[in-house]
């Protein structure tokens, strides 16, 4: 293998199509590059945005970067990474949800800097649900979940606040009837509460089932979106459609302002008739006999004019190729990019219009980063490519991102408002099966990579221990009875962590695992969910203790139906007391925040229905690192 390898890597032929040459070869390269692991399990669909942002402020106080995603056990989660401190935590928005990649979390930086974080299932209720920090910029802080209640199912949020309105969110999704939808939100009271103060309203109304629908907002006055007919795997031909919605007048636009609709008053009626084309010359992007279109991202260029990325398919759905639309002031001009190849997973009977992705740098409209089947020292496999526009000469030039890589890379995405820092392109990577896990398929088991190489915090176990025990095959404690635990008087007030690793043999845990000095964690075998508490405050988690991993069990679909919660065959738990703030991690997530002054006087630590394996107690408060590296020793 080793000298397979050796003679593979010393050339990188990609035959990936550009206008300039429909066989490009990149210089060769003597390294596999496949980005930097932001976290082990995890994906997204492309239609629910932004998945992922960063966000600095003015007086250098935030400086963070947020990237969401959801894993095939059901956990909706988010990683951030803070630039101040170089810090990496990852949280656990939501356990035990629909493990469905069309799933995945979308941003929102509210005007007092909180983040919100807004997620629904897929098409499979009518509603969102939303959770917001309590800090500012801080998502390790996230508060209790809420509920926007809708008439129909939901699916795919795209949040925006623009500096016109100020004192509303505008929240686009697919929603009514299966299309564009958009309601306008209060900002969150002091409850945390928001209202629908306007619609929802149905947006278009296309003679396809399902039109798929891409956001992009000025920041002022006006959020753009192109949209297809339907979906290509229904339509042939599909079209490709760009409206905006003008918020001042609550009208539908097409690009050169002319007022379509009214939003209100019904939808504007679209379909891929040719005199439609016609009629609306502007208002419909692209309408090539036979083609199904599909689209990745709509942004604008320095003049304000927008620009999208697309994929024309065939009508058989074995050719897949890249586009670059955009308006020249006049008209849709288009470039080709590359040869997508077909689809990029490896289930041959099902979305064989599922291309590997494409991403439009906002900073840098010019270039496109595109996931384009490429053989390589592994075989053929789906790497990042970066294309850069010149709409004047229209060339394309085109350079790697990744190389080698040993499994595809695919559903390439730039952070918003990144231009300024060094994590600014994420991906999937690994293996995909199928955008929901069932019976027939195991999902999307994936990871989340990026271009960024972030240093981990320094890792030392030994520091610090207070206390600490390991079952090693025995018995640690008797059924019935906690272990009190013996913490120097010096060191029961302060900085702490207390980690716990119980075995639960499948079984839902329930009683106090751990109490001390006027706080307490506990498991709930009825509802799964723990409750932290101090003194008289008492907060119960919205996170179940499992999975969703009984869905495997079941037909493939979105039906609206909840599966039996499994319980985590093994808890990690650590609570972490830093600066009058306590934090719990379950299974090296970031699960709740509550602020109160702890200690460690009159520590008693109990496995419940559970076994415990091991505990350990430290007079400092670890940092995420070592909960992760903790949380994965194996006694």
């Amino acid at each position: 293998m080793k000298n397979l390898l050796l003679i593979a890597v010393t050339l990188w032929v990609g035959f990936v199509g550009t206008a300039a040459a429909q066989n490009h070869l990149f210089p060769a390269e003597a390294t596999v590059y496949e980005g930097k692991k932001l976290a082990d399990e995890g994906a997204w669909c492309w239609f629910a945005d932004p998945r992922a942002l960063h966000y600095e402020n003015e007086s250098g106080t935030i400086n963070s970067s947020y990237v969401g995603y959801i894993d095939v056990h059901g956990a909706v989660k988010a990683v951030q990474y803070d630039f101040l401190k170089g810090r990496r935590s990852e949280v656990l928005v939501r356990s035990y949800f629909q493990p469905d990649d069309h799933n995945n979390p979308t941003f929102l930086v509210l005007p007092d800097e909180r983040i919100m974080i807004f997620y629904s299932r897929h098409t499979d209720e009518p509603c969102f649900y939303y959770r917001i920090s309590h800090a500012p910029g801080d998502i390790t802080t996230l508060g209790e979940e809420r509920k926007i209640l809708t008439k129909d199912n939901t699916t795919y949020p795209s949040p925006f606040i623009l500096s016109d309105d100020p004192e509303h969110i505008y929240l686009c999704w697919r929603g009514i009837r299966w299309h564009p939808t958009i309601a306008r939100l209060s900002l969150p009271d002091e409850n945390d509460e928001v209202q629908i103060d306007w619609g929802p309203y149905q947006m278009v109304q296309s003679t396809g089932a399902r039109p798929y629908a891409k956001y992009y907002s000025n920041g002022k006055d006006r959020i753009m979106f192109t949209y297809t007919t339907g979906h290509p795997d229904n339509e042939n031909p599909n079209w490709l459609y760009l409206n905006s919605v003008n918020i001042k007048t609550l009208q539908l636009e097409d690009v050169q302002g002319k007022v379509l609709s009214t939003i209100a008053d019904g939808p504007f009626k679209v379909n891929r008739t040719e005199q439609h084309a016609v009629d609306y010359p502007v208002a419909v992007v692209d309408h090539t006999p036979g083609v199904r279109d599909w689209v990745w991202q709509v942004a604008t260029d320095k003049q304000g004019h927008p620009v999208i990325a697309m994929v024309k398919i065939s009508g058989d759905k074995t050719r897949h190729d890249y586009y670059y639309k955009y308006w020249d002031g006049q008209a849709w001009k288009e470039i080709f990019l590359a040869h997508a190849g077909g689809h990029f997973h490896q289930t041959p009977d099902i979305e064989r219009c599922y291309s590997g992705g494409m991403a439009i740098d906002p900073a840098h409209p010019e270039v496109v980063y595109c996931s384009v089947p490429v053989s390589g020292a592994f075989g053929r496999v789906y790497e990042i490519v970066k294309y850069t526009v010149d709409v004047r000469s229209g060339d394309v030039k085109a350079e790697p991102v990744t190389r080698h890589s040993r499994k595809n890379n695919v559903r390439p995405y730039i952070l918003p408002d990144s231009e300024s820092s060094p994590l600014r392109l994420a991906w999937m990577h690994g293996d995909y099966f199928d955008w929901i896990v069932s019976s027939a398929r195991p999902g999307y088991p994936t990871s989340v990579y990026s271009d960024f190489r972030w240093t981990e915090e320094p890792v030392d176990l030994d520091k610090g221990v207070v206390a600490g025990k390991c079952a090693a095959g025995g018995q640690m404690q008797e059924k019935g009875k906690g272990i009190k635990v013996d913490v120097p008087r010096e060191w029961q007030k302060g900085d702490f962590t207390v980690f716990i690793s119980v075995a639960t043999d499948g079984m839902p845990l329930h009683g106090t695992v751990c109490e001390a000095d006027g706080w307490s964690w506990a498991a709930d075998s009825v509802s799964f969910k723990p409750c932290l508490t101090i003194g008289q405050k008492a907060v119960r988690s919205c996170n179940v203790l499992g999975t969703a991993d009984s869905w495997s069990r079941y037909g493939r679909g979105t039906n609206g139906k909840w599966y039996p919660v499994v319980s985590y065959p093994r808890l990690a738990l650590a609570i972490v007391s830093e600066n009058g703030r306590l934090t719990t991690y379950v299974n090296g997530l970031v699960d709740q925040t509550i602020e109160g002054d702890c200690g460690l006087r009159r520590l008693v630590l109990d496995a419940c229905n559970g076994h415990m394996e091991s505990y350990t107690v430290y007079r400092r408060a670890l940092n995420p690192d070592e909960i992760a590296r903790l949380g994965s020793c194996r006694y």
